[in-house]
């Protein structure tokens, strides 16, 4: 199995308002970046959803490191969902995304570690730009 690192980060402009994501898919040498935007959402939402979208992007079952400096997404990852999915998402924020996160990530073994944000991490920093820049387009969009 195939050893993957998963940096992400997100952004929203307001909260909600204007948000975009950043991911880097690290596998050795090789790096693939992943970042997609959205006009009307949350930081949470795109921490997420920038997770979901570099899971998807892996074409093979891979053991997965999530560095994320979002403790909504590591503590959802290692502790909160298997809580959640046993009370069927009720009073849970989000729940159509963590459900697309753990069809995701049935092929692989993940384990999410957070990350100080802002804080000289190299990747956590060139993620947070990709995605400042990602949800700035989506608010110039709306201009």
């Amino acid at each position: 199995m195939k050893k993957i690192t998963l940096f992400s980060d997100g952004s929203a402009l307001g909260n909600p308002g204007p948000g975009g994501y950043g991911t880097i898919l690290r596998f050795g040498d090789h790096e693939k970046i992943i970042s997609g935007s959205d006009e009307h959402t949350t930081n949470n939402r795109m921490e997420l959803l920038g997770v979901i979208e570099g899971l998807s992007a892996l074409k093979e079952p891979c053991e997965v490191e999530v560095i994320s400096d979002s403790s909504y997404v590591v503590k959802g990852i290692n502790e909160w969902l298997s809580a959640w999915i046993a009370r069927d998402f009720k009073k849970v924020k989000n729940p159509e995304l963590w459900q697309r996160y753990i069809e995701v990530s049935k092929p692989h073994k993940v384990n999410a570690i957070w990350v100080r944000g802002h804080n000289g991490h190299e990747e956590n920093e060139r993620c947070d730009k990709i995605a400042r820049d990602e949800a700035q387009k989506a608010k110039d969009s709306l201009a």
